[in-house]
C-alpha cells in the first residue's frame, strides 16, 4: 500500500511539465481533458452532395410585403482538413471546413461558407504555458450550435460564434484568445489573458459587433480528481452604426471534477454586473410637438443590473467518441437584430468514429434570450442534427445528414420560422479508417 501512496504524493508535489493534467477548467475554455491527445493525423476530405433546404430567408420582403421564405434544392462541395500534432514544447490543433453551395431555385443564397478553429499551445518553461485559440469564419447559412471536435483543444461554445442569426445573410466573424498560465506547482495555477471578437454582416439593416474580454483566475487542485478556483472576467460590446456599449464584470467560483476515468464535470457560477447604454426614442410633450413639429426625441438609455451567471458541462469520453451535455446563463451581444441579451442555453451531442466503417454525429440545442438593447423582447431557437458516414472503399465514403431548426418568439409572431436541411452524397478521404465527422 505504501508504493501507490508514495507515487500519488510525488505526483501532487512535483510541478506538472507541459500541462496542468487535471480535469478541464471551463472558465479557461478547455475541452474535456480525456480528449487531449498528442497526435491525430491531419486528414483532408472532399464531399460532393445533393442538398435540399427549406426556410431560406434573406433580409428582404416579397412583393406582398412578407418576409422572404424560400425552399430550394441544390448541389454542394464540402472540403477541409483536421488533425493534431505535438512537438516537445508545442501542440497545434486544427479543424478547417468549407462548403461551396449552388441552389437551383434560390441563386441569391449561393456562396462559400468557411470555418476555422485553430489552437496553439506552447510551453515557454517548466511553469509557463501560452495558449492561443482562433475561431473564425464566414457563412450565409447557419446550422446552429457547435459541438465538441476531436481535433480542437478548446470548447467552441466558450468562444463567440454567431449561431443565433435569424437571416441567411453573409456574416463574417473572428474570435482570438491568448491565455498565459503559470503552474506554480502540481496543485496551484494562475492564468491571465484576453480575447477580441469581431462580427460584420452584409446587410446594413443588421448590426455588427466588436467585443473585448480580459480575464484572470486562480485554480487549486484539492485532489487528483478535483479542482476549485475563482475567476474574474471583464467584457465589453460595441455595435456598428449605433452609439451604444455594454460592459460586464463577472465574478465566479469554478469547480472541475474527474468523476471517473471517462466522466468529467466542469463549470462555474457567480454574479455579473451589467451596464448598458443604448439610444432610445421617447415621445415629446404637445408643446414641443407644436413648436418643432416632431413627435419623439432620442435619449440615451442607461441601466445597471446584477445578474446570476453560470455554466456547466458534463462529458463522457468513449473509446471511439465523446458525449456531452452543457448549459448555463450568459450575456451575449445578440444576433445583429437583437443586441445585448441575457441567454439561457442548453445543448447535447455525441460523436462516434467506429472501427467497422461507420461514423455518426448527433447534436441538439435550445437557447432563449431576453434582449435588453435596442429592441426589447424575447427570442429563442432550437436545433437538432444527425450526420452519418459509411466507408465504401479505401478512400470513398457515403455521407448524409439532416438538420432541423426553429426560431421562436413570444414577443414577435413573425419571428417564428422552421427550417430543414437535408444532404446526401459521397466523401473522398485518403485514409483506410472510418471518416472523422467534422
Amino acid at each position: 500500500m505504501r508504493l501507490p501512496r508514495l507515487a500519488a504524493a510525488l505526483f501532487l508535489a512535483a510541478p506538472a511539465f507541459a500541462q496542468y493534467a487535471g480535469p478541464a477548467i471551463l472558465s479557461r475554455g478547455e475541452a474535456p481533458s480525456a480528449m487531449n491527445v498528442p497526435q491525430l493525423d491531419f486528414i483532408p476530405f472532399l464531399s460532393l452532395l445533393g442538398v435540399y433546404d427549406t426556410g431560406l430567408a434573406a433580409v428582404s420582403v416579397n412583393s406582398q410585403g412578407q418576409l422572404a421564405n424560400v425552399d430550394s434544392a441544390g448541389v454542394e462541395a464540402d472540403f477541409g482538413i483536421s488533425g493534431v500534432h505535438s512537438w516537445s514544447h508545442t501542440k497545434i490543433s486544427l479543424n478547417y471546413a468549407g462548403a461551396a453551395r449552388d441552389y437551383t431555385q434560390a441563386t441569391y443564397y449561393d456562396g462559400i461558407d468557411q470555418s476555422l478553429m485553430l489552437s496553439i499551445i506552447h510551453q515557454f518553461s517548466r511553469h509557463v504555458t501560452l495558449t492561443l485559440s482562433e475561431n473564425a469564419g464566414e457563412f450565409s447559412y447557419t446550422y446552429g450550435l457547435a459541438g465538441l471536435y476531436p481535433t480542437v483543444s478548446f470548447d467552441p461554445s466558450t468562444t463567440y460564434t454567431p449561431n443565433t442569426d435569424f437571416f441567411d445573410n453573409r456574416t463574417i466573424y473572428a474570435y482570438t484568445r491568448a491565455l498565459l498560465t503559470y503552474q506554480r506547482n502540481a496543485r496551484l495555477s494562475f492564468s491571465f489573458g484576453g480575447d477580441g471578437d469581431l462580427t460584420r454582416r452584409r446587410s446594413s439593416a443588421l448590426y455588427g459587433v466588436t467585443g473585448e474580454d480580459a480575464t484572470g483566475d486562480v485554480q487549486y487542485r484539492v485532489s487528483r480528481r478535483t479542482t476549485i478556483g475563482a475567476n474574474y472576467q471583464f467584457t465589453t460590446f460595441s455595435y456598428t452604426g449605433l452609439f451604444s456599449n455594454s460592459n460586464m464584470n463577472r465574478f465566479s467560483g469554478t469547480y472541475a471534477a474527474q468523476l471517473s476515468r471517462t466522466w468529467e464535470f466542469t463549470g462555474y457560477a457567480g454574479i455579473t454586473r451589467e451596464e448598458n447604454k443604448f439610444p432610445q426614442a421617447v415621445p415629446v410633450s404637445p408643446v414641443i410637438q407644436a413648436l418643432l413639429g416632431i413627435t419623439q426625441a432620442e435619449v440615451v438609455f442607461h441601466a445597471v443590473n446584477w445578474l446570476p451567471t453560470y455554466s456547466g458541462r458534463l462529458s463522457k469520453t468513449l473509446t471511439h467518441g465523446v458525449a456531452f451535455i452543457s448549459g448555463g446563463r450568459t450575456v451575449t451581444p445578440g444576433n445583429g437584430l437583437f443586441l445585448t441579451s441575457n441567454m439561457y442555453s442548453g445543448q447535447a451531442g455525441y460523436t462516434y468514429t467506429g472501427i467497422r466503417r461507420w461514423g455518426f454525429s448527433f447534436s441538439g440545442g435550445y437557447d432563449r434570450s431576453e434582449s435588453i438593447g435596442n429592441v426589447i423582447g424575447e427570442y429563442a431557437d432550437s436545433s437538432a442534427g444527425l450526420q452519418i458516414t459509411r466507408q465504401i472503399s479505401h478512400v470513398v465514403h457515403a455521407a448524409g445528414g439532416i438538420t432541423a431548426r426553429r426560431y421562436q418568439s413570444s414577443s414577435y409572431a413573425a419571428y417564428n420560422r422552421p427550417m430543414w436541411d437535408a444532404r446526401i452524397g459521397l466523401t473522398f478521404s485518403p485514409r483506410d479508417i472510418p471518416l472523422r465527422i467534422w
